[in-house]
């Protein structure tokens, strides 16, 4: 699609996607959401952009390789599933801290890290196929 009216709306609608990605992500630990369906909301829409400007443009606006962000995400959850284990419990165990910041308590936990690794793979490989495939049309 090479229209202007395609290509106008891309760009605002792109950035809406990403912040509803981001919503999903960390709402996904009290209400359905999470890492998975906000990294799809991701990677759909770097495939919004790709079928709006191409596949070269949407890797040069990103400048890493969707792979990379994806073995990155891996390795992000399987640390997450380390900690518990380094804690004398079972693989995966939820684990929480709780930072006091300027006193401002933030609580945090090994489920977070895990759900970003899981939002990062999703969002490195679907990208990947999709960039893939807008580059093998003719």
């Amino acid at each position: 699609m090479n229209t202007p009216i395609f290509r106008a709306f891309a760009v605002p609608l792109t950035a809406l996607m990403l912040i509803a990605s981001l919503f999903i992500l960390l709402r996904g630990h009290n209400a359905p959401g999470g890492g998975f369906i906000g990294g799809l909301v991701a990677a759909a829409a770097f495939a919004l952009q790709a079928a709006a400007f191409g596949p070269m443009a949407v890797r040069r606006a990103v400048k890493v390789s969707p792979l990379s962000v994806a073995a990155f995400g891996l390795s992000a959850a399987c640390v997450a599933g380390l900690f518990s284990a380094l804690a004398g419990m079972p693989f995966m165990t939820g684990l929480w801290i709780e930072l006091h910041l300027f006193g401002i308590t933030v609580p945090l936990s090994t489920v977070m890290l895990f759900d970003a690794g899981v939002y990062l793979v999703v969002v490195g490989a679907v990208t990947a196929i999709a960039l893939a495939v807008e580059e093998e049309e003719p």
